[in-house]
């Protein structure tokens, strides 16, 4: 099978990454047998955090562990719990998680967020804008997003169910450049390693096909609730999105920086970069629902890469919110440009023509200075 001899990359895409997300399962933030939280290996995860901030990246952690958590201190029973148990001991162990993130970031001066998601908060397009203006407003100013599933009230029909998936969709909220999974295992085989002794394993996927989903194995994890059939499902979430996406070996001491060196995993290469990939989206999967009239010296700063400020508009087309994708055309009618516009119409309408630093007086509130950002604009 061709993807037996592809090779690891030759430098960790970890060592280039601006933005990285990263992903800890709960076997490896709670001890099966105890219950309790594993406090020196997540010294050690934090210490590789702090490092990877050190180098100017930004990092945004999702973390498994307060249902695991919280079960131990509501003292309910090993095996499946139902789901009003699973909620009661996610309330339980969030607080707990949540305070061992804050106390051990906060001490190299790093700010900690607590944010709890569900299913519906990306694939809802304002909570999806939301959630992702939040995240990037937390990045921007320097802090440490904690985010987990929003156990406690999520229903079946809204939850993600695993990690790994909701790791790979705040990568693509966030265009994050490198998703690393911390995991019970190290890699991709062939086959499962723990049945199959001549299991292969995969240190690079160029391109996930349905032989490489074959291969797929369930948890093996008493803790966890993600196999090897999510984190497949997540590398594609991620690597349509741009993103390079690792599967690793959590459990050893600083897990991050021995993926930095080198050591064994499985990484997944996206076609395009984060950027790139949202412009193909913007350009082939989103049918504009109003347009945008600009003037020639809009347009010329278009083509120079520049993002479309409200003074350059001067016409409006139809109707649309905050979020949708809208057409930008010339005085002659032709589309010069499409994008995702940052104004309702009803918004838009008042501020076009005029300067971005007028946007507060005239609204009442602070939105951005563009009505499409240059990363959410693509051009024919």
């Amino acid at each position: 099978m061709a993807v037996r001899s592809q090779n690891a990359p030759s430098t960790s895409p970890l060592t280039r990454a601006r933005r990285v997300v990263i992903k800890v399962g709960s076997a490896l933030l709670v001890d099966s047998a105890t219950g309790r939280l594993n406090r020196a290996w997540l010294e050690t995860l934090v210490a590789d955090v702090v490092r990877l901030r050190k180098q100017g990246k930004e990092v945004v952690l999702v973390s498994s562990g307060a249902i695991a958590l919280g079960r131990r201190h509501l003292g309910l029973p090993k095996g499946p719990l139902r789901l009003e148990e699973s909620q009661a001991a996610a309330a339980v162990g969030q607080i707990r998680l949540a305070h061992a993130y804050k106390e051990l970031l906060e001490q190299s001066d790093l700010p900690v967020a607590q944010i709890l998601l569900t299913l519906e908060d990306s694939e809802q397009r304002r909570r999806y804008l939301n959630a992702r203006a939040t995240l990037n407003a937390l990045l921007e100013r320097g802090a440490v997003p904690v985010i987990n599933e929003n156990d406690t009230v999520a229903t079946a029909e809204i939850r993600y169910g695993d990690n790994d998936r909701l790791a790979a969709r705040v990568a693509q909220m966030i265009s994050a450049d490198c998703v690393l999974l911390l995991s019970d295992i190290d890699g991709l085989y062939t086959a499962d390693p723990n049945r199959d002794p001549a299991a292969q394993f995969i240190p690079l996927v160029r391109e996930i096909t349905p032989a490489i989903e074959s291969m797929a194995g369930g948890s093996a994890s008493e803790v966890g609730s993600g196999g090897m059939t999510t984190k497949i499902l997540a590398a594609k979430i991620a690597v349509a999105a741009g993103a390079h996406f690792c599967i690793a070996a959590g459990a050893p001491r600083h897990p991050v920086r021995r993926i930095e060196q080198a050591a064994r995993c499985t990484w997944f290469r996206p076609s395009a970069t984060p950027v790139a990939a949202r412009k193909q989206w913007i350009a082939g999967a989103l049918k504009p629902v109003g347009a945008l009239v600009i003037d020639s010296g809009a347009e010329r700063a278009l083509r120079s890469g520049k993002s479309l400020l409200p003074a350059g508009v001067t016409a409006l087309r139809g109707r649309f919110e905050r979020g949708d994708t809208v057409s930008v055309q010339n005085s002659d009618g032709r589309e010069v440009a499409r994008g995702i516009v940052a104004y309702s119409d009803a918004d838009a309408a008042r501020i076009i023509g005029r300067r971005s630093a007028d946007i507060l007086a005239i609204l009442g509130f602070t939105g951005r200075d563009e009505l499409i950002h240059r990363d959410d604009l693509v051009m024919p």
